[in-house]
């Protein structure tokens, strides 16, 4: 039982890590900057939904996908890394909106899926940890990664839903200025994971 306990602490605790829900949340905002309520809403559950699904199905058959796909560890890193590094990037480069037009501004929905369930909430960091919780467990260990994976995103789908009232108490410039400096934050952890890919597979640190 006391193993058990340790391991939801360690799964939970991981988790909670690698999606950093107060962090994200604020590249919620800077993404939804100016969607209505509805939209920021439907945004917020799409998102959550299809990363639960995609870092459920990597814990079920993810060795099975990279091994049919013959896809590497470090290429996913790689991968991965520079998409995040162009999201940051692009986040950096974006421009403060017009308060007054906030009303008028058209959000694509598509940002649900790309960035915002992938790479930011099930990106190679998630999935990996994921995969590495689950590595030779049984299948109550697996079911149980999955459930707290799932609380995961029920936190942070909530912590998403409070972006609203976060913004109306600091304000819109301050979320810019957020936004801004969590670009830069995104874009150097795409880095990082760009050059942890290149260090496995020239074997310059353990895999």
């Amino acid at each position: 039982m006391e193993n058990f306990i340790t391991f939801f602490i360690t799964v939970f605790t991981g988790f909670f890590a690698i999606t950093n829900p107060i962090s994200n949340m604020t590249v919620f905002v800077s993404l939804t900057q100016g969607a209505d309520k509805k939209t920021k809403d439907d945004i917020n559950k799409r998102a959550n939904i299809v990363a639960f699904i995609i870092v459920t199905v990597f814990i079920l058959l993810g060795k099975y996908i990279f091994e049919l796909f013959n896809i590497s560890i470090p290429a996913f890193k790689i991968t991965g890394g520079i998409l995040i590094f162009f999201i940051g990037f692009d986040m950096l480069q974006s421009k403060q909106s017009n308060v007054k037009s906030l009303e008028h501004v058209h959000i694509d929905e598509n940002i649900a899926v790309s960035p915002l369930a992938i790479p930011i909430l099930a990106g190679p960091g998630t999935i990996v940890t994921a995969m590495n919780f689950v590595s030779n467990a049984a299948p109550l260990k697996m079911f149980l990664v999955i459930a707290i994976f799932g609380s995961m995103s029920l936190i942070t789908y909530f912590t998403f839903r409070l972006s609203d009232f976060i913004v109306k108490i600091v304000g819109h410039n301050v979320i810019s200025v957020i936004g801004k400096i969590m670009g830069l934050i995104i874009a150097i952890i795409g880095t990082g994971m760009i050059i942890q890919g290149i260090k496995i597979s020239f074997d310059l640190i353990a895999k």
